[in-house]
């Protein structure tokens, strides 16, 4: 520990490059969790017993490459009109579905007074309010006779209310979607965001309404169904696609009748919500792995510092070797005390950079609160783990060209070397 103590600013160096390593591998597993946390709360909110069905744009190809032509041409503004209310009223039919309802989103002008704002408009069907988790703070949600008969009515999520209201009560208020005058019913409670969407920032309005008076379209993006007996979920997945294919005149190939189920031709993608979680826990998984591969690459800058170190302390401990050597120190011995004292210099490391990075992960989740993402605060003990089981590969990986070189020194050399 002498040797460390007369090389302090090298040793610092070695730490510091071990400590933002794996500080950053804290801070890597926090946020990962942080984020899975925010998008289960937003999926659950659907409930389990859900199956989403959205639009997807039709390929040639299957599978993966289907999925990725569809994503590609949403992002390039392609648009899918085939899915129908009417598609909703058939799915309701099926015996394992209790309920549903259709969403067609879009971003609209509101504007009261001389408020104006950008907003999404979730427009969506009475039932939303009967399956979906969200609740309301004050007022009441539009009804099914309301929504038949194009009633111009609106429910304001909390964050549009604030903006356009304050403290204000807002019930019975007038508000405009682009020109067409809409009365205020009710207020959503807080809900959150989920990725780049801030549902507490959306306006929700009666679907028909908005079809017929506002946009001029009769089409959805979404459909959600919630089913009464999940244990048997797959059937009602099978049987979603079955009519929606049947609706939207999509027939099987003739040349590939087993490949039905991969085909890309549906303009249709149907999910349970069990299935998004277990998608997004293997994208979560994968970019965890990424991060760290890079973090990694970030520690061999601090496992270079600690090599250079070990260099530095075994040319000023060359007598010492020598010494022990002649009195029947062996190559193991030699070896085992250098590397012991390479990886306490990463252990030292990896113990301050653990608490760096629990801090710095603390500070995020309160900032992102404060900015109204409901960020848990989540420390995995795998974080830990893994941050303990690099400081000791990367000391044991960058100590052992030092320690072996100690270990081949010849002793009378090393008893006659001057410093």
């Amino acid at each position: 520990m002498t040797s460390f103590s007369a090389q302090k600013l090298r040793t610092f160096l070695a730490v510091l490059g071990v400590t933002i390593g794996i500080s950053s591998i804290i801070m890597v597993f926090s946020a990962g969790e942080g984020i899975k946390g925010i998008v289960l709360n937003q999926v659950e909110s659907f409930g389990s017993d859900s199956i989403q069905v959205e639009v997807k744009v039709p390929s040639s190809k299957k599978g993966v490459a289907s999925e990725a032509q569809s994503a590609a041409a949403l992002l390039q503004g392609a648009q899918v009109t085939t899915l129908k209310l009417d598609d909703l009223e058939d799915l309701l039919d099926l015996p394992n579905v209790i309920g549903g309802y259709g969403v067609f989103m879009s971003s609209q002008r509101i504007t009261y007074r001389n408020e104006i704002y950008n907003s999404f408009v979730w427009s969506t069907n009475s039932s939303f309010i009967d399956i979906d988790s969200t609740e309301l703070s004050c007022g009441r949600f539009f009804t099914k006779i309301e929504n038949d008969s194009l009633a111009n009515v609106v429910i304001l999520g909390a964050k549009i209310k604030e903006k356009l209201f304050g403290e204000s009560d807002p019930i019975g208020r007038n508000i405009k979607i682009n020109d067409t005058g809409f009365e205020v019913i009710g207020v959503m409670e807080e809900r959150g965001a989920l990725m780049s969407f801030d549902f507490d920032e959306f306006v929700y309005t009666p679907i028909n309404t908005m079809h017929k008076k506002v946009l001029g379209i009769d089409f959805l993006h979404n459909i959600i169904l919630k089913v009464e007996d999940v244990s048997i979920i797959e059937e009602t997945l099978e049987n979603t696609r079955i009519i929606l294919r049947e609706n939207h005149d999509i027939k099987p190939p003739e040349e590939d009748r087993d490949g039905w189920m991969d085909t890309g031709k549906d303009d249709f993608r149907v999910m349970a919500m069990t299935e998004i979680l277990e998608i997004f826990d293997t994208m979560s998984a994968v970019l965890t792995l990424l991060l760290l591969v890079i973090v990694a690459i970030s520690l061999v800058v601090g496992g270079i510092s600690v090599m250079n170190v070990m260099f530095v302390i075994v040319n000023e401990r060359t007598p010492e070797i020598g010494l022990r050597k002649a009195v029947g120190a062996k190559y193991k011995d030699i070896m085992l005390q250098f590397l012991v004292e390479s990886v306490l210099i990463t252990l030292a490391g990896g113990l301050i950079g653990s608490l760096l990075g629990s801090v710095i992960s603390y500070i995020i989740s309160v900032g992102a609160n404060s900015y109204g993402i409901d960020w848990n605060f989540v420390l995995p003990f795998r974080a830990f783990v893994t941050a303990g089981v690099f400081s000791v590969i990367f000391g044991i990986l960058f100590g052992t060209t030092p320690a072996r070189k100690a270990a081949k020194m010849n002793p009378i050399k090393a008893l006659r070397h001057e410093q």
